[in-house]
């Protein structure tokens, strides 16, 4: 025999009934949210992504720093090389005015290179030389290049001219043309026909050498990461000789004498001028 019973709800106290809502919620909240390690945890590895995000940022920028300022450096060398190679290959010298076209040579602590050249069209500064009148340039100049000790510490290879004839004014003295900053090395030799080797001096201040080696080392000038050194040289013949004391004052090469001058032959008379020459 089967008997069946009905759905019995006993009676639950209104306390009982409020302490297991509260343990239904308080258990679907610790299901629904993180632990304070998790949180931890999250932020460790967040700011580990953020480190390595700012590392990989500042490489980049050090590195384009970097590939900038070696750009730059060759570009100025080139620029500086090119001005001196194209000051020497116009040079002129005369002996009979040593003053006005020696050339000059010092290497070591200080270098300097003076001489005068017929500079082209297109040199810096040109504009500064003009004559006030016949208003054109003074092409014919005296350059002076020298490596100066500059404001920050480094040397500068600066570039000084003056018209020939003509002193140097304060303003070039004081404000010169910086060519290129932190120079590392800039050195000119000559070719010695006697010991068949370069030279780094030149005594014969009256003459022009018959090639010259020029070579420039510029550091970098970044004040955070550092370029390598560049180095470059030029190897220079100038086209021009030293034109001599006895030509220049319309003299023979030989012990002084004049030069022979080309006398046109007069009617009546033979091209040797002795005897008279029949004419009809």
């Amino acid at each position: 025999m089967k008997f069946s019973i009905a759905n019995i709800q006993l009676p639950i106290s209104s306390a009982r009934r409020a302490r297991q809502n509260r343990k239904l919620a308080i258990g679907d909240w610790k299901c629904a949210g993180f632990t304070l390690i998790e949180i931890m945890v999250a932020i460790a590895i967040f700011t580990l992504v953020i480190a390595a995000v700012y590392s990989a940022w500042m490489a980049l920028l050090r590195s384009t720093k970097v590939a900038e300022d070696v750009a730059s450096q060759a570009q100025r060398q080139r620029v500086t090389l090119r001005t001196i190679e194209d000051s020497l290959m116009a040079i002129q010298s005369f002996q009979a005015s040593p003053q006005y076209y020696s050339f000059v040579l010092e290497n070591g602590q200080a270098p300097t290179l003076s001489f005068t050249a017929r500079v082209p069209d297109v040199f810096p500064r040109n504009g500064k030389f003009i004559s006030p009148i016949s208003g054109k340039e003074f092409n014919l100049r005296r350059l002076t290049y020298s490596v100066e000790a500059a404001s920050d510490g480094g040397k500068n290879l600066v570039l000084r001219q003056n018209p020939v004839l003509q002193d140097m004014d304060n303003d070039e003295r004081q404000y010169p043309l910086v060519l290129a900053r932190n120079v590392q090395k800039f050195t000119v030799e000559c070719w010695d026909t006697n010991k068949l080797d370069w030279a780094d001096e030149w005594n014969d201040t009256n003459a022009i050498p018959p090639l010259l080696r020029v070579q420039l080392v510029l550091g970098s000038t970044m004040a955070v990461g550092s370029a390598p050194e560049v180095q470059l040289t030029r190897l220079l013949s100038p086209p021009s000789q030293t034109m001599p004391s006895a030509a220049q004052n319309g003299q023979g090469a030989a012990g002084g004498t004049p030069s022979p001058v080309f006398t046109p032959p007069q009617p009546g008379r033979n091209p040797s001028g002795t005897q008279p020459v029949r004419t009809r």
